[in-house]
């Protein structure tokens, strides 16, 4: 992920065209007016991709792959999780026949039921699993609901988002939700017009380049890149720039969105 690399400053001095000085004072002016924030939920507001690794973690263990490494099975399960997307969509049903399936392509044992309910419940214990903050989540949210519109913008299977969404007190900071089955570029123009939104004023803030950034600033809207260790593969991309008069800032962490908004 190359893009990834560069510096928050670098980046948005190219987007803009101003000095690092000028750039911070011009985007501190314009960010004190109302914006539209759309905010990612999963591993932007708190953790989630690490359940899914803790649960790979398990089922490799027990595969127990005599011929393949841990390495390569990984690399298995992940060409089968991409099927399983198109399949069945994003969430615990489709990674539960992903670990299936990939159970199924690298055994020399078939699948019995016993198999098959032991393989289900790496991904069940995901389920229903508290909900951890990512650093001052709450406070920020807190700040920027006082001085912006905030719409939760997720994507994923309707039960399993909503149900982390109130188990997170976190929506009386929010005008609106929105949980979507796949955040393309079409979904984004499908909000922009539900929402009536102001492409100059409006940010979708996310760590996801595949899903957040790159189809944010492809149709017009400005975006902050919030990294976070343990994004999923696969929604690794690289960061693409953001064609003018459109904005990319990355920020260290989501807390950091207050010096900016």
């Amino acid at each position: 992920m190359g893009g990834v690399e560069l510096p928050a400053s670098a980046l948005l001095c190219a987007a803009v065209g101003l000095s690092p000085k000028g750039k911070n004072q011009k985007l501190r002016a314009e960010s004190l007016l109302p914006q539209t924030l759309l905010i990612d939920a999963d591993d932007t507001l708190w953790e989630n991709n690490i359940y899914f690794e803790r649960a790979i973690a398990r089922f490799i263990s027990f595969l127990n792959h005599h011929e393949f490494s841990a390495e390569q099975v990984r690399e298995v399960l992940n060409d089968v999780e991409r099927e399983c997307v198109v399949k069945h969509g994003y969430g615990l049903h489709s990674f539960a026949h992903a670990l299936v399936d990939t159970f199924e392509r690298l055994s020399v044992q078939p699948v019995t039921p016993e198999l098959h309910a032991q393989i289900n419940s790496f991904a069940h214990t995901i389920a229903d699993h508290p909900i951890e903050f990512l650093p001052d989540v709450p406070q920020t949210l807190r700040y920027l609901s006082t001085q912006h519109r905030l719409i939760l913008v997720t994507k994923g299977a309707m039960a399993e988002q909503s149900g982390k969404i109130d188990r997170s007190g976190l929506k009386q900071y929010f005008e609106a939700t929105e949980i979507v089955a796949e955040k393309h570029s079409d979904a984004y123009r499908e909000l922009v017009d539900k929402h009536g939104l102001a492409h100059d004023s409006t940010w979708m803030i996310g760590n996801s380049p595949k899903s957040d950034i790159n189809p944010a600033l492809a149709v017009g809207l400005n975006a902050v890149f919030v990294p976070h260790g343990d994004t999923w593969i696969l929604e690794h991309e690289e960061v693409n720039a953001a064609a003018s008069p459109r904005r990319l800032l990355i920020v260290g962490s989501f807390a950091e969105l207050r010096e900016h908004f």
